[in-house]
């Protein structure tokens, strides 16, 4: 898998929802992130969902639902990699602005639950039955529905997903994104941090990016965001492990490499520190499973 990307969503003619119905011979997005919010609910397809620091499998009737600028990608199972037509991946995403209904959500009291929803998003929720499959009737209908119905339509659906209590919360604490203050020079840093977290990072030229000393710089990250620097760029770098681990035969080492690791030691003691087990007995435990 390859470095984060950055996606650029073009939502159409200024419409806040952007509804698309793929079919492909399997997952094509890279691990990558953007503004808007995004559901996804496969209804043909199987394989691994990777969604933060979050790694399970996937089946068909897989519903999710994921905040904005939070870390995503599905791989299909290699079954879907032989050119066989009769393994095809079709799923339904609907992506809208971060700023849909701000004021509303806001300022209404009627639309509390809405708001809560959202929050639960900066982590990626996934439905669980029977709601899941409720819920992704009503999407599938949307596809037909006429502009102004579809919009309606789909408040349904955010009202049926905020009132829902089987889902299950699927990144860390860590990926959640209100827990940092956002700004445009915090939004920046943690933007160029995302792109820059596999190469060498030294604290001087990166201070000095954003005109700040050290020391600053270090004050201003850990306040807005609760986490050390160094504590970051590894969630990060350890993250994107999890990822590679995923690949078959690819040496500990090479992910190290991969992840912006120079010492190999120091990746397995801050892999364990996160994880609970070392890269090779999580890569071990992964090849079993499979």
């Amino acid at each position: 898998m390859s470095k984060i990307m950055h996606e650029q969503v073009d939502l159409p003619g200024g419409s806040p929802v952007k509804m698309k119905w793929n079919r492909y011979p399997h997952f094509i997005y890279p691990w990558h992130f953007h503004g808007e919010y995004e559901i996804v609910y496969t209804l043909k397809s199987y394989g691994t969902r990777y969604v933060g620091d979050s790694i399970e499998t996937f089946e068909a009737g897989d519903l999710v639902f994921l905040g904005s600028n939070l870390p995503h990608s599905w791989k299909s199972d290699e079954a879907f990699h032989q050119n066989n037509p009769d393994y095809t991946v079709e799923v339904i995403v609907i992506q809208f602005s971060e700023n849909f209904l701000s004021q509303a959500i806001s300022d209404y009291p009627e639309m509390a639950h809405i708001r809560e929803l959202f929050k639960r998003s900066e982590r990626g929720i996934k439905f669980l039955e029977p709601d899941s499959n409720a819920i992704g009737k009503k999407i599938v209908k949307l596809w037909n529905a006429p502009p102004f119905k579809r919009l309606v339509d789909f408040m349904l659906v955010l009202d049926a997903m905020a009132q829902s209590s089987h889902y299950q919360l699927l990144a860390s604490e860590i990926f959640r994104k209100n827990t940092i203050e956002t700004g445009d020079r915090l939004e920046k840093i943690l933007r160029y941090l995302n792109y820059s977290y596999q190469q060498k990072l030294s604290l001087k030229e990166l201070s000095g990016k954003f005109n700040m000393n050290p020391a600053a710089f270090c004050r201003y990250f850990k306040e807005k965001t609760s986490k050390s620097l160094t504590e970051y760029i590894n969630d990060l770098r350890i993250g994107y492990a999890c990822k590679l681990l995923q690949e078959r035969n690819i040496p500990i080492s090479q992910v190290s490499q991969k992840c912006g690791f120079n010492n190999l030691s120091h990746f397995n003691r801050a892999f364990k520190n996160k994880i609970g087990s070392t890269p090779s007995a999580y890569h071990k435990n992964l090849q079993a499973k499979r």
